[in-house]
């Protein structure tokens, strides 16, 4: 199975994006092809062989990993699989290409592999990073019912069948969209501990627009996917989750205000999922109201 692979950078991690491409580069099995995606930015020097795509402006997460895709074709359809990887990671072994190859290949019914995000450093993996509820032992492997956006592999299929990431969304949610649409579709995604990306322990809420954009997108979300009876009771679940962490005063001002913003701009096209994708979410162990 041929393997791409897709890396956005901002332009200000010159180091770090190439020791990215080196662990990229130094993968068994066929060569994987790397197209580096400059988000509004120039992109810093990278290896022989290595594309590269500078953006006029900054699309954001989704959309600048969308212009990645096409970059291999209508929906990446020159490449089987591809890697999207974090341009402040590192992959930890020479086999996860491999181990994806052989992972797609036994299974055609699965779509989406989600990778295990280690610190370097400690090799810790921090609990937000394992996709599931029950998330104390990331060790463990299993089925899921979302991915992470920066380390993951996912069948091109996928993409020319449900479309790509929602360009509206910018930074946030963008992963569970294209994963409650693929699950709807018939694919399953799996969470994979020994495909491990290294990555530095950060939090989220480092971004400036982190607070707006996880409400915003998180009503937006809601809206797309989600039969109408959920809605009120997924969004209600997760504004009580938010009040019950206790965040500052300002973080909750960015949150509500957000919160409207979901409510009252465009989500973008409307395609509820089918109802045995919503059993077939609680059997994964997440119901979509949480």
């Amino acid at each position: 199975m041929k393997v791409g692979a897709v890396i956005i950078t901002m332009g200000n991690r010159p180091d770090e994006l190439r020791a990215l491409l080196d662990s990229v580069a130094k993968q068994d099995g066929d060569k994987v092809e790397v197209v580096v995606v400059g988000n509004g930015s120039p992109v810093p020097d990278v290896p022989e062989g290595v594309r590269t795509i500078e953006l006029p402006e900054n699309l954001g997460i989704p959309g600048g990993r969308n212009v990645g895709i096409e970059a291999f074709g209508p929906s990446g359809r020159d490449v089987d699989i591809l890697l999207f990887l974090d341009d402040d990671g590192l992959l930890a072994h020479h086999d996860t290409a491999e181990l994806c190859r052989e992972a797609f290949a036994a299974d055609p019914r699965l779509g989406i592999v989600s990778f295990r995000i280690a610190d370097p450093d400690t090799g810790v993996t921090q609990r937000r990073h394992v996709p599931r509820l029950r998330a104390s032992d990331p060790m463990r492997s299993s089925r899921v019912t979302t991915f992470l956006g920066g380390a993951n592999a996912v069948r091109t299929q996928v993409f020319a069948e449900v479309g790509g990431l929602p360009d509206e969304f910018f930074y946030a949610h963008e992963e569970t969209d294209l994963a409650w649409r693929a699950l709807d579709a018939g694919w399953m995604i799996d969470y994979r501990s020994d495909m491990v990306l290294f990555h530095p322990t950060t939090a989220p809420s480092r971004h400036a627009v982190y607070h707006r954009m996880v409400a915003r997108n998180r009503v937006w979300l809601a809206r797309r996917n989600l039969p109408g009876p959920i809605v009120p009771v997924y969004l209600g679940v997760w504004m009580l989750l938010t009040l019950a962490r206790r965040p500052s005063r300002p973080a909750l001002r960015a949150w509500f205000g957000g919160f409207r913003e979901g409510w009252t701009t465009s989500c973008g096209p409307r395609r509820p999922m089918k109802w045995r994708t919503v059993w077939r979410l609680t059997r994964l162990g997440r119901p979509p109201v949480i």
